[in-house]
């Protein structure tokens, strides 16, 4: 390894070196607050790192990492997010008996594999860092053993991601028995040389889109996503639903980027049902729900749906504004599902999780920068104008619209305007007498650390929401 491929490389390394230290600190003195420290000067760190290798070009690392301006962009925002939830964890976990400072190490360990899959140029690399993702959010799922459900969604997502990764194993042992290779530019070059499509990779793609499908809790393969958001802690509920999805969203595109459009005929109907299922199956259901963490399952499900939209116009447009579309609308559901997750995390309790309606009864005269926060963020999943949500669903259609996929924004328009009335009936809740909300004295300490990422994050969601220019700037021409 040259000079130029350890820097490029060293990010990865900063963030496996400090889950390293992370674990030796732990073994010398438990010690919360320390431990929360040295894991996020771990992630400050890396990306101090990944400044540095910002000034390289795009690098190979070795045969299975490939190391570019796109990847290092998503890797901030994984680190980013990685961050804000070590925040997060800090004010929900310091009150809790028990031992939590191994929780430290699992999103550490959570982090180094997705950053391994953003970056990901070969079948190895893509399962050994969606593994390393999925068996520490296994733990993570179930760590806080005596809350309700907590070890039943654990068990749940083990046994479905087991299967999703058996999906995945036979659909790469499919297309390497057909094209000889694993890595991604060795599939490109020979599905190019190939006139027609071969039945033995279209089934191996199958499999793979139902592996993925699974990660990503696209319907039918949605069904773990509620009752594992709901067992799992708030704080790893929030690295769920974004750092796991978002990595793994990145890997598919840059997958299917990379196969010169050869997928995307025959694969289009697939998504496209996929898409529509997921929209209106997850609106519809979100819908249904008294339970704050289930209502946000079910609307990530619908999430996922939009950018599938993005996702299938690649196969008809230029594939940089598809790139430009997705990673914009990733970054605004990274922040509104951060915050809204943050919102919960605080207001949660060692003796119950902060999920029922009844919680949130005149947060508006309790709590009313909360409230505030939490109002910005729900306006944002529901795509009002002057928030990031809002830009970020208007690049979405505009990318379906270049690829005259009118359906599927029809789908949109309809799924936003479901979405729209279960967002609001939480704001409103939320703006009811005081009278009608839960005894103060049951309410949750004041978590500072979150309360200063929550006001950030609105911050910049307001901001990308009035002022999209400048990180549509950065976004453009990464790929």
């Amino acid at each position: 390894m040259n000079s130029s491929q350890l820097i490029a490389f060293l990010p990865v390394i900063c963030i496996a070196a400090a889950a390293v230290v992370v674990m030796l600190t732990i073994a010398v003195r438990r010690h919360f607050t320390l431990t929360c420290l040295m894991a996020g000067l771990g992630l400050l760190v890396s990306l101090l790192a990944l400044a540095m290798a910002g000034r390289q070009g795009p690098v190979q690392v070795t045969p299975l990492i490939r190391v570019d301006a796109y990847g290092r962009f998503v890797m901030a925002l994984l680190l980013a997010a990685g961050l804000a939830v070590i925040a997060f964890c800090y004010d929900y976990f310091k009150n809790r008996e028990g031992e939590n400072e191994e929780l430290l190490f699992l999103i550490l360990a959570a982090l180094l594999g997705a950053s391994v899959l953003v970056t990901s140029c070969h079948f190895a690399t893509f399962f050994i860092g969606l593994e390393t993702l999925s068996v520490s959010l296994f733990v993570l799922v179930g760590y806080v053993l005596g809350q309700s459900g907590s070890l039943e969604a654990a068990v749940k997502y083990l046994v479905l991601s087991g299967v999703s990764s058996a999906f995945l194993l036979m659909g790469m042992a499919l297309i390497y028995a057909q094209c000889g290779q694993l890595n991604f530019s060795g599939i490109e070059q020979y599905l190019a040389s190939q006139e027609l499509f071969n039945g033995m990779v279209l089934t191996g793609i199958v499999f793979i889109v139902a592996g993925v499908g699974f990660k990503l809790s696209l319907v039918p393969f949605h069904l773990w996503t509620p009752d594992v958001y709901e067992g799992a802690p708030a704080p790893v509920t929030a690295f769920i639903a974004t750092v796991s999805k978002g990595a793994v969203f990145i890997l598919l595109l840059r997958f299917f980027l990379s196969s010169g459009g050869y997928f995307y005929g025959p694969a289009l109907t697939v998504f496209s049902v996929m898409a529509v299922a997921s929209i209106l199956v997850g609106n519809v259901l979100a819908l249904l729900q008294n339970n704050v963490k289930r209502m946000l399952a079910y609307s990530s499900i619908a999430h996922m749906g939009y950018l599938l939209i993005a996702f299938i116009a690649g196969g008809r447009i230029a594939p940089n504004l598809v790139v430009e579309s997705v990673t914009f609308y990733l970054v605004a559901y990274f922040m509104t599902t951060l915050g809204a997750f943050g919102v919960v995390s605080i207001l949660s309790t060692p003796q119950a999780e902060a999920v029922a309606l009844s919680f949130y009864h005149g947060l508006f005269w309790r709590r009313p920068g909360l409230a505030a926060i939490f109002t910005f963020m729900l306006l944002s999943l529901a795509g009002i104008p002057l928030t990031a949500g809002f830009i970020g669903k208007f690049y979405i259609f505009a990318a379906g619209a270049d690829g005259r996929l009118w359906g599927l924004l029809l789908m949109l328009i309809i799924g936003s305007g479901l979405g729209l009335y279960y967002y609001l009936r939480l704001i409103v809740v939320m703006s009811m007498s005081q009278e009608t909300g839960i005894d103060a004295g049951h309410e949750a300490a004041f978590g500072r650390v979150s309360s200063v990422i929550l006001a950030v994050l609105t911050v910049l969601l307001v901001w990308f929401g009035i002022y999209p220019g400048y990180l549509m700037s950065l976004i453009q021409g990464l790929y």
